[in-house]
């Protein structure tokens, strides 16, 4: 089972999208795959259209040794959406306001093992996606020390790049002190513009900066993605040459993150 965290130090990037992008492509091809929304404002689980009523994340990180995630995991609506001839699984570990309790500088290595706690037992999963919030705080470290990956998001522009070689050299420091085996998978560059020089500026400098990090294909950026989400479809169920070009690209970038997971298993 692979654990990869979906992070960003930057909000806006588009994290929560790559986070839906690689689960569409997951369920498309047969993966068995769990979304755990970590972000206490819960869009992923919006996106998934995940059903209410179930333990939600937040809960189960309060009482980890008894959270009992498979029986409090709930199946996104996609899989009943999506045409799943691939037989793959896709369900989802709700967001909730309540893991905010969490989201703090100060989290001890007791409460750093909260997420990990819940996903020990667990082996149903062949993929599981974490969906962080926008920050370094409580939530994310949590996120990182149940990880086996993670997968930094970034805008080609001055912020969001600057954000990433710090949130980088974050990832190396939190290794040395709480999780020797955490490895970068690789950045995604999100929302990024063809007829941009800034763009263009950029992604030269990202690749200039991290090199083999950069994960291929960049993702472009597609006007209809909020309407797509809104409506709680995967990009491969969405119709138009658009959303199809979209779930291609995914579908490389999901092949890309899991040929990473397997190297750095070896």
């Amino acid at each position: 089972m692979q654990v990869v965290s979906i992070s960003s130090l930057k909000g806006g990037v588009g994290k929560t999208s790559v986070t839906t992008g690689l689960a569409s492509s997951a369920l498309a091809a047969g993966v068995r795959t769990l979304v755990i929304d970590l972000d206490p404002h819960g869009d992923s689980s919006t996106a998934l259209g995940a059903p209410t009523g179930s333990l939600d994340i937040g809960r189960m990180l309060k009482a980890p040794r008894r959270a009992h995630l498979s029986e409090n995991v709930v199946p996104s609506a996609w899989t009943t959406h999506q045409r799943n001839t691939a037989g793959g699984t896709l369900d989802v570990a709700v967001g909730s306001a309540f893991t905010g309790i969490y989201d703090r500088p100060d989290l001890g290595k007791r409460d750093l093992r909260r997420l990990a706690n819940v996903l020990a037992g667990v082996d149903q999963y062949q993929l599981v996606l974490i969906d962080c919030p926008p920050s370094l705080n409580g939530l994310t470290r949590m996120a990182w020390t149940a990880s086996d990956n993670v997968v930094l998001v970034a805008e080609p522009g001055l912020f969001s790049v600057a954000g990433t070689e710090r949130t980088m050299r974050a990832i190396e420091l939190f290794k040395r002190e709480f999780a020797p085996s955490l490895t970068a998978a690789g950045i995604v560059a999100n929302r990024v513009r063809s007829t941009s020089s800034e763009h263009a500026y950029r992604l030269d400098e990202m690749r200039s900066m991290f090199g083999p990090l950069m994960l291929e294909p960049y993702i472009p950026e597609q006007a209809n993605w909020q309407q797509i989400q809104g409506a709680a479809h995967s990009v491969h169920h969405w119709p138009g040459e658009s959303a199809r070009s979209s779930a291609a690209l995914f579908d490389e970038l999901l092949a890309a993150v899991r040929k990473q997971g397997k190297q750095t298993r070896r």
